[in-house]
């Protein structure tokens, strides 16, 4: 049971849900009467369509083109969606006002009868700030946002950086919520949680998306991720060779198998080039095949007592991760793996991720 507070944006309008089940079959017609004069007080016109064995739907609108729809269903669920655009205060209140006499109505109703009512928060929609963003899984979140600090497309996908109360600037490719200023938890597990030392050690890192480190927004806007990411990519990028680093603005796979050709081996591979792919179908998947080719190549890069980290996906996706488990049997070498399990604030659901390693051969 569901209706929202009211909260509203000045360029949207607000969907606004109540729905109240029942303890018993219900009476759609009862319910329709006893209802009816309070959208009929507002001035609302009301439409009424009738539906044997499935109940009622009742629409009233406004003269300002507010509506209201009341869905009875005859199993006991009664539901009910207001969408509204309120850019005052005055009409807020008109809002809690119409659902507090539909909630009490409801109850003189059903003689306390109503198994739960329950107000959700409006959705807002048409404003200039986004704030829906879905999780890995479908399940769709409201982010705090109050600021639009980078919009643009490039060749290949937008770029969003969208700032947070909670936390700060976030980066956004495609829909996808990448990393924000505050998950410092996601860079630390793909770095093996702080149990390595990494002293004198050779790293190689493919992508590094942390900071937006990746090979479109460095190579097109190396400026916007040092101004808008700071604090995730600190000094890195305001020069692309160091005393102990550099940063190659390359696709990855050539750069692999240059490697491999010369030789060259690393003590650490970190792989933040993409998520496990949510698809199941490995042989439909081109993702599937590109991260089975990354493997293969790191692998051919990798010290023999080396170890290879990356970011799995969401721990409720446990198809999509036991099929990645799988893919790790049929890399050219046997591997064995461990994983762990961090939360990510920004990406608000638990994230998996992988540390993998050569499996050591009896000589």
């Amino acid at each position: 049971c569901a209706a929202a507070a009211g909260r509203t944006d000045l360029s949207g309008k607000s969907l606004l849900t109540f729905f109240f089940p029942l303890n018993f079959t219900a009476d759609c017609n009862a319910i329709l009467k006893a209802l009816q004069p309070i959208f009929q007080e507002q001035g609302m016109t009301e439409t009424v369509h009738n539906w044997e064995d499935h109940g009622y739907l009742a629409t009233y609108i406004t003269k300002n083109g507010s509506f209201a729809n009341l869905r009875i269903h005859p199993h006991g669920l009664v539901l009910v969606d207001l969408q509204s655009f309120n850019d005052h205060t005055k009409g807020r209140e008109e809002v809690d006002q119409l659902l507090n006499k539909v909630e009490e109505r409801m109850k003189e109703l059903f003689h306390g009868n109503i198994k739960r009512v329950k107000r959700l928060p409006a959705i807002l929609r048409g404003g200039v700030i986004d704030r829906y963003w879905p999780t890995a899984d479908g399940r769709l979140v409201e982010y705090d946002i109050d600021e639009v600090v980078y919009d643009e497309d490039s060749p290949f996908q937008n770029i969003k950086i969208l700032h947070s109360k909670q936390f700060g600037n976030i980066l956004i490719l495609s829909g996808d919520v990448n990393l924000a200023e505050s998950d410092l938890a996601y860079t630390q597990a793909i770095m093996g949680s702080g149990k390595e030392d990494y002293t004198g050690k050779e790293v190689l890192i493919l992508g590094g998306g942390d900071g937006g480190i990746l090979y479109e927004i460095v190579k097109l806007k190396p400026k916007m991720v040092t101004m808008y990411m700071r604090k995730t990519c600190g000094d890195v990028l305001d020069n692309l060779k160091g005393e102990c680093y550099q940063v190659l603005i390359e696709d990855c796979i050539p750069v692999l198998k240059r490697y491999a050709k010369e030789g060259r081996m690393f003590d650490y591979v970190i792989n933040d080039l993409t998520a496990v792919p949510i698809s199941t179908s490995p042989e439909e998947d081109s993702t599937w095949e590109f991260l089975r080719l990354i493997l293969d190549l790191s692998m051919k890069v990798l010290k023999q007592d080396g170890k290879y980290f990356t970011q799995g996906n969401c721990i409720n996706l446990t198809d999509a991760l036991t099929l990645y488990e799988e893919q790790l049997s049929r890399l050219y070498c046997p591997v064995e793996f461990s994983k762990e399990t961090v939360c990510v604030p920004s990406y608000m659901e638990l994230w998996v991720f992988y540390t993998i390693w050569k499996k050591q051969t009896d000589i």
